[in-house]
């Protein structure tokens, strides 16, 4: 993939695997039951945002069971991730796998993303097969901003197939400013990245 991790943050990336599975037998967190796929389809798929994470502060919309925020802050230290989903069965398993790899770079919401309010501007916002696009424009409203750079915040979605009937029904005032389609090693899955970024020629209701 192009990427480099020391030996601590790939021990950390299995061990929150071996939750994971652990976890998943119980509480039906992941639809993907074989470790094996968990592998490629949950860890190295998360990895696939690292070229695309800047600025300090991230916002991972409908985390599941910590995917892809948990792997992204095991990869970034110095950055700040809000994991965010309104399912209590799967933030309590985020919560105890932030204390057992002692990620104190993480911070754990349960609520709904239209009810999360921040304390510090976003600069993105992750999504991972949560919603549709023009659904998490409209849910996220409200945390578009600029941040003390003069840089809006942006919104980063893994998709699956190239999602031209989701970008076609977006507001006039978003765009697509960069779609790339991914390869994850070990996956023939199709896997695309589109980041969305307010567009400054029209009225941005949302940009505060």
């Amino acid at each position: 993939m192009g990427e480099e991790l020391s030996s601590g943050q790939q021990a950390s990336l299995l061990q929150y695997l071996d939750l994971l599975i652990k976890w998943n037998k119980a509480f039906n967190l992941s639809g993907v039951k074989d470790p094996g796929s968990m592998l490629p389809r949950h860890l190295l798929d998360s990895l696939t945002l690292m070229p695309w994470i800047t600025g300090q502060h991230i916002l991972d919309v409908g985390t599941g069971p910590g995917l892809p925020g948990i792997p992204l802050a095991i990869a970034f230290p110095d950055k700040d991730f809000s994991l965010l989903d309104s399912n209590g069965k799967k933030t309590r398993f985020v919560f105890q796998a932030r204390l057992e790899l002692e990620l104190t770079n993480v911070a754990v919401h349960n609520t709904r993303i239209e009810l999360y309010r921040n304390e510090a501007p976003v600069d993105i916002i992750v999504s991972r097969a949560f919603s549709t696009l023009a659904d998490l424009v409209a849910m996220s409203r409200h945390l578009l901003t600029t941040n003390a750079n003069g840089l809006p915040t942006r919104i980063v979605a893994m998709k699956g197939v190239y999602p031209a009937d989701e970008i076609a029904a977006l507001p006039a005032d978003i765009r697509v400013s960069r779609a790339e389609r991914v390869q994850v090693p070990g996956s023939e899955v199709e896997r695309h990245l589109i980041e969305l970024t307010p567009d400054a020629s029209q009225n941005n209701n949302g940009l505060e």
